[in-house]
């Protein structure tokens, strides 16, 4: 008895063997659905269609067609773009554009496993917080400019600093930003030189030693800090050794932003700060 074969090559004409859809989505390891998808998207058409039976059928020639949309898909081409490309657009400018985009995305996963091994190292460490390269916004400041004879006398002088906000009828920000600015890199025993900074709606007119700037946007290594101010340095030497082994380095003054503090938390373990650091990446 003959048995017929429905994935058979069928008609010839000129001296091209036509396959139907089923045998030719089978050879090429795909289904018939998706070649019937991509009819509809205009990305393979068949090159002929039965008017009768509306059996469509595929020349091998076209294989090499099918299999570039199965590698552009594979590297993340949408069928807008492949579409673009086997319409005639420039193959490789398109090429480079996606490569370029696949480098960010790849920059951004580093970025995200880095934060990962932030809390990998917190819990090793036992610190609150991972590091984080982030983005401070612009911002108009109050501040005042002062040296200290220790690190501890710093917040005897932040009532000051509030009075004289008050009398030249500051405004703060939203959401708050109060930090230090230390002027001078390394550690002192006295004779410290910051900047008390309060971020501002508006510059206001300077009165006595208050002044008011605009700081640009920067780039910093930041890592939030729980508790005394006493730990600090272990909070610094965390972002500091953050820096030098993702090829940062030190790009600006050094701020000490406070969230929560002995202003309005009875217990330091309550304590909150933010250390921030400005960071560029080292030339290659």
């Amino acid at each position: 008895m003959e048995m017929k074969q429905e994935h058979m090559p069928c008609e010839v004409k000129e001296n091209v063997t036509y396959y139907k859809i089923g045998l030719f989505a089978a050879m090429n390891h795909v289904t018939v659905k998706t070649l019937r998808f991509y009819e509809d998207q205009g990305l393979l058409m068949p090159v002929h269609i039965n008017q009768e039976n509306g059996y469509r059928y595929y020349a091998r020639s076209q294989m090499a067609v099918l299999h570039q949309i199965t590698a552009l898909k594979l590297a993340g081409f949408t069928l807008e773009e492949i579409a673009r490309i086997n319409s005639g657009a420039d193959e490789e400018s398109v090429l480079l554009k996606k490569k370029s985009e696949l480098l960010a995305k790849i920059a951004d996963l580093t970025k995200q496993i880095a934060v990962v091994d932030g809390y990998l190292s917190k819990q090793k460490t036992g610190l609150s917080s991972p590091v984080l390269i982030k983005t401070i916004p612009e911002t108009t400041v109050a501040f005042l400019r002062i040296r200290l004879e220790s690190y501890d006398g710093l917040f005897d002088r932040m009532p000051e600093m509030g009075e004289l906000m008050e009398k030249a009828g500051c405004e703060c920000a939203l959401p708050e930003y109060c930090f230090t600015n230390y002027l001078e890199p390394g550690y002192k025993d006295g004779d410290i030189p910051v900047e008390i900074c309060e971020s501002v709606v508006a510059a206001k007119k300077e009165s006595g030693a208050l002044q008011f700037k605009n700081l640009p946007a920067i780039q910093a290594a930041c890592i939030f800090h729980k508790g005394s101010y006493r730990t600090f340095p272990e909070s610094y030497e965390t972002v500091l050794r953050y820096i030098e082994e993702n090829g940062y380095e030190i790009a600006g003054e050094i701020r000490e932003s406070y969230i929560d503090g002995v202003w309005n938390k009875d217990d330091e373990s309550e304590w909150l700060s933010e250390i921030q650091v400005p960071v560029r990446k080292k030339a290659e």
